[in-house]
């Protein structure tokens, strides 16, 4: 079987323009991330999302640069065909411009990404055009924003009134303006999704906010049911991973405290 080519950003346009839907999942680690680049995902985010379902913090704002750096050079490892994006941790960009360059360049340098992802509110679009200005692909990230936490006062759907659905289309042609090469769009009403969709040349990618986007991302850990201690309403299980995980330890133990394991097969 041929290995299917790496995804270029000019493939993501691509399928925009001919209406062909984009795939994106989350991943953390060299297992996962060659299940999800074998399955054919177009593009792969590490996101600082791990801080949540892998390192078990409340929010993502813990997170380090530096330790988005090593699961995204794990996951580049194991990819082949995706487009590998590492995701700008909270206070990795918004000192300066200069800064989200220097951060945004050490996930290619170090990382082995091929793009940048940052949560883009306007006061942190001159971030984006600055780190377009060096060449380095970005995705900008409207709506819901998570490092936000605080401000927002919770994960609050954003857009829901005009004045904040005319705030996220204009912010979106500033982001396109600015120089990314996508829009991850979160938690916001679907027909306000449609209208950026339509009104941006670039893709726009989806979570939370409806199916007119050009391509959907979901947290890879929500759609293996492996975490289940919240679950927003845009998340469906695929599988429920965490009862068979579950379920397998618990024959191990059961088996070694009777003595089945190891038996004269597991034995040298």
């Amino acid at each position: 079987m041929t290995k299917a080519a790496r995804i270029t950003i000019p493939d993501l346009q691509r399928l925009k323009v001919e209406g062909q839907r984009i795939t994106m999942l989350t991943a953390y680690d060299y297992p996962f991330a060659r299940i999800v680049d074998d399955a054919g995902i177009d593009m792969i985010l590490v996101g600082d999302s791990l801080g949540i379902v892998v390192q078990g913090h409340g929010t993502t704002l813990p997170v380090t640069m530096d330790q988005m750096i090593y699961h995204t050079e794990m996951v580049s490892r194991a990819v082949q065909h995706a487009l590998v994006i590492g995701d700008m941790p909270f206070m990795s960009f918004q000192v300066s411009d200069d800064e989200a360059v220097r951060n945004a360049g050490r996930f290619l340098q170090e990382g082995g990404a091929a793009a940048v992802k940052l949560e883009s509110p306007p006061s942190m679009l001159s971030r984006v055009a600055a780190i377009a200005a060096a060449d380095i692909p970005v995705m900008a990230h409207l709506g819901l924003s998570p490092q936000s936490v605080h401000k927002m006062g919770g994960y609050k759907v954003q857009g829901r009134d005009p004045g904040g659905a005319q705030r996220l289309l204009d912010s979106a042609k500033r982001a396109e303006d600015a120089g990314a090469f996508a829009l991850l769009i979160e938690g916001v009403p679907m027909a306000v999704a449609r209208d950026i969709t339509r009104a941006v040349s670039i893709p726009t990618i989806g979570i939370g906010a409806g199916a007119a986007c050009d391509g959907q991302v979901i947290v890879l850990h929500d759609l293996l049911g492996l975490f289940d201690e919240f679950s927003p309403k845009f998340i469906k299980r695929y599988v429920n991973l965490r009862e068979i995980v579950s379920a397998a330890v618990t024959q191990y133990k059961d088996e070694v405290m009777n003595g089945q394991f190891p038996s004269e097969r597991e034995s040298y």
